[in-house]
């Protein structure tokens, strides 16, 4: 048998009809025989793109029906393409992007209230719906975080959470800032609003906050923002005047046992699904993430949005390039105009910290098959479906809109999760293609693998396989797979990082302004 013959069919996949690229599902050697009827003239990795026609220099490379870069060179048929051919470059911005704020507008079809899903939540007072029941403590500033940190140490050592069986457990969230900031300026805003989000997501039964107590972020003026007073399940102290570490632990570990009880009085009950606030996160990404499980994602949050809950999408810079496929769908040009309006600061905010939006993919995401931020970020927007955009908010501002809503954060991960779970989000889902090792406390996390490969590599860490999307399977089969995870994880199912305890180092203020 010849070598030829011999060879594996080559597995490759044009995404849409007016692509001049289409990516290798299997590394394809040189001389390897494609579908698209062009023969490889250089290695593909897996993951990655070749040209299915002839690419002049300054052409654009269209990926997805999307322009994803130029050629830096003219590109023959069957050739590799990815950072020695293709860029941004120069050429970034010499195509208008068409806004067409809410002309793609599709209303959505609601599934009856009588057949919604529901699951198995903890019912708050003020009405809002846990899928998790903790106790949280807080701190004000990076000089308290070991004293927490040693509270919920002596509560977990001490055995006590045993005999309350409907806690999921102590969890102290440790940051780095709160000391050296002006309480007028833009950083006290943002970690005020971060901290009173977590310390009132739904997922949280009781929150102890301490301090030291001669911070910049002072514990008495996040109780006069938000008008709190003290009670059985809100509970503040500070090192200096409780007299010191020993008795400030002493005092705080006998605060969470007066709390027990109290918190251990919630009891999962059946709730409609529309009480699900989703995150929508992505990380470690590469070639297969806008094929596989970020639009299967995405089928998940349609199916969420037509039972009555919330999506939100995040990561400004990972859908830079992408947004006129949101501002389409925003359900007022004014909503639209919001979420331009951020690009715009993103761009600013790039220029003025001598930095650039294509400062990302990452080197990781490049190995995976992603060459420019283009190409990220169409994968990216993937997940949020396509039900109307009904809201863009600012950093951990809450979210009040139900439906697909937009909140501005950062790329890196545990920060936009951070002001995704401030902002009120209840369960999380996170797609990764190079592995992402990622968990979340108070809110679960459920990984979803974009590739078969790393989905097998890493079983300990990834809870869904998108990767079997092209391997005979379909988006809108992984979408329900994905979806009816969500309410098994959000009815008290352990997700993998749950199971392996992570989320504890995971709570990451966005830190925009300057630190003195």
């Amino acid at each position: 048998m010849s070598d030829v013959m011999s060879r594996p069919a080559a597995r490759t996949l044009l995404l849409n009809a007016a692509d001049n690229v289409a990516v290798a599902l299997s590394n394809l050697d040189v001389g390897t025989q494609t579908p698209q009827g062009v023969t490889t003239i250089r290695r593909v990795p897996k993951g990655h793109k070749f040209t299915v026609r002839a690419v002049t220099a300054g052409e654009a490379i269209i990926k997805f029906g999307q322009i994803i870069g130029f050629a830096k060179e003219g590109i023959a048929p069957g050739d590799w393409v990815h950072e020695h051919n293709c860029s941004i470059g120069e050429q970034h911005g010499a195509f208008e992007r068409d806004y067409a704020f809410s002309e793609g507008v599709v209303p959505v079809e609601f599934v009856a209230e009588a057949q919604r899903a529901t699951f198995q939540g903890f019912r708050r007072a003020n009405g809002t719906v846990g899928t998790r029941n903790y106790i949280g403590i807080l701190t004000s500033v990076n000089c308290s975080t070991t004293v927490a940190g040693f509270i919920a140490t002596e509560i977990e050592r001490s055995g006590i959470l045993a005999d309350y069986p409907n806690i999921d457990g102590i969890v102290a969230l440790k940051q780095a800032n709160g000391c050296v900031i002006d309480y007028r300026g833009v950083i006290f805003d943002t970690l005020k609003k971060t901290t009173w989000g977590y310390a009132t997501n739904p997922n949280m039964g009781g929150v102890i906050m301490v301090g030291l107590g001669c911070e910049g972020f002072q514990i008495p003026r996040l109780k006069e923002a938000y008008g709190v007073t003290e009670n059985e399940t809100f509970r503040t102290m500070t090192i200096q005047e409780v007299g010191g570490t020993k008795k400030t632990v002493a005092a705080g570990v006998e605060a969470v046992k007066a709390m027990l009880p109290i918190v251990n009085r919630a009891k999962r009950e059946t709730v409609p699904a529309s009480e699900l606030m989703l995150a929508l996160q992505c990380g470690g990404s590469d070639g297969y993430s806008g094929i596989t499980a970020n639009p299967a994602l995405g089928v998940a949050a349609d199916i969420l949005v037509r039972h009555g809950g919330t999506a939100i999408l995040s990561e400004t810079p990972e859908i830079y390039g992408a947004e006129h496929l949101l501002t389409r769908r925003a359900k007022n040009p004014e909503v639209g105009q919001k979420l331009v309006d951020i690009i715009h600061w993103w761009e600013d905010y790039a220029a003025r910290n001598n930095m650039e939006m294509n400062n990302n993919p990452s080197p990781g995401n490049k190995l995976g098959g992603l060459t420019t931020i283009l190409e990220k970020s169409l994968g990216a927007a993937a997940k949020g479906g396509t039900t109307p955009l009904n809201a863009v908010y600012h950093y951990a501002d809450p979210v009040t809109e139900k439906g697909f809503v937009f909140m501005d954060t950062p790329g890196y991960d545990p920060v936009s999760a951070t002001g995704q779970v401030a902002g009120g989000a209840n369960i999380l889902c996170f797609t990764t293609g190079r592995g992402s090792a990622y968990g979340c406390k108070p809110t679960p996390s459920i990984k979803i693998a974009t590739n078969s490969d790393i989905y097998h590599k890493m079983l300990d860490d990834m809870d869904i396989n998108g990767g079997e999307v092209v391997e005979g399977g379909s988006l809108e089969a992984k979408g329900q797979e994905i979806f009816d995870k969500i309410l098994a994880v959000a009815s008290g199912e352990k997700s993998k990082s749950e199971l392996l305890g992570y989320g504890d180092n995971e709570f990451v203020p966005w830190q925009i302004g300057a630190t003195f």
